[in-house]
């Protein structure tokens, strides 16, 4: 679990930051918060350093897009989603943690 501040966030500017040793990208988009896996499934890149387009974040190395809220892979060359965290926010402050699997 990792906590940051919702005002430190800018629209469309994500931010790569570390839940339980594992590499998340935060994007916001306009109210809402979104946590994925900061590596591109299809090459190791950082989606952090890539670009948010409503909710898709594409990946400045070869140009795959993920769905901020599935982790989906919507475009070639990546065909395997990423993991998605739970993001929840009271007030000001927003918690960023893995998702629970439900059985």
């Amino acid at each position: 679990m990792t906590q940051i501040a919702f005002d430190s966030l800018l629209p469309g500017k994500p931010v790569a930051l570390e839940v339980d040793g594992k590499p998340v990208c935060i994007a916001r988009v306009g109210d809402e918060v979104f946590a994925i896996s900061n590596i591109c499934s299809h090459s190791y890149a950082e989606l952090s350093d890539g670009e948010v387009k409503g909710f898709a974040i594409e990946c400045w190395l070869h140009g795959a897009d993920f769905d901020l809220r599935t982790g989906e892979a919507l475009t070639l060359p990546a065909t395997e989603a990423i993991e998605t965290f739970s993001v929840t926010r009271d007030g000001n402050d927003l918690t960023i943690s893995p998702k629970t699997k439900e059985k």
